[in-house]
């Protein structure tokens, strides 16, 4: 089986996720795509503004009924910060046999060497750099552990920017799917 996972904060979840794991589940020829909301991220924990609930309710909603992708609570179930190799190894464990593809994004391809047990995450799984087509990085990647480059399609938006948009009042009809949309609004949430 091959399986993508694709962690994130997801506070909320947008459409550039669902682009970003529909490009690498045909490019890679997965067989599932999990997105992995962390509980607590080591190093945005107080930067989080929905609940590990919450923002688990919103993936579920992003994802609606599209049977290649799976919102997965591991993390919410562990105790403690969630670090990425802790749950490729759990991943693994469940499913001998499994190959995993761990996918991030540019920005975190120069940080990943500094992750707790990097080298175990490089062993657990294959990690796939999602980069943007038309990138001016000209994929420059330096590291340590060994990295697969898939070109996804370029999508400025962040769920930074989805947060600021909502405080200011302002729309984000096609940054969300509505299903999230109407579950933000009755929640309340980045307000």
């Amino acid at each position: 089986m091959r399986l993508g996972v694709l962690g994130g904060t997801y506070d909320p979840p947008h459409v550039g996720h669902l682009l970003a794991a529909s490009d690498a589940f045909e490019a890679l020829s997965l067989d599932r795509l999990l997105f992995v909301p962390a509980a607590v991220p080591p190093y945005k924990s107080r930067s989080v503004k929905g609940s590990p609930e919450q923002r688990l309710r919103m993936l579920e909603l992003t994802i609606g009924s599209d049977a290649r992708f799976e919102a997965s609570h591991l993390e919410l179930d562990r105790d403690g910060l969630s670090f990425t190799v802790d749950t490729l190894a759990a991943l693994s464990a469940e499913t001998p046999g499994v190959s995993l593809f761990m996918l991030i994004g540019e920005d975190l391809a120069t940080q990943i060497a500094a992750w707790r047990d990097a080298a175990r995450i490089a062993e657990l799984a294959t990690i796939v750099v999602l980069e943007r087509m038309s990138s001016t990085k000209a994929s420059a990647l330096e590291s340590s552990l060994p990295m697969t480059r898939l070109a996804t399609r370029r999508i400025e938006l962040s769920s930074t920017e989805i947060r600021d948009r909502i405080q200011a009042g302002r729309s984000i009809h096609g940054f969300v799917t509505d299903a999230v949309a109407a579950f933000i609004d009755a929640a309340g949430l980045y307000r």
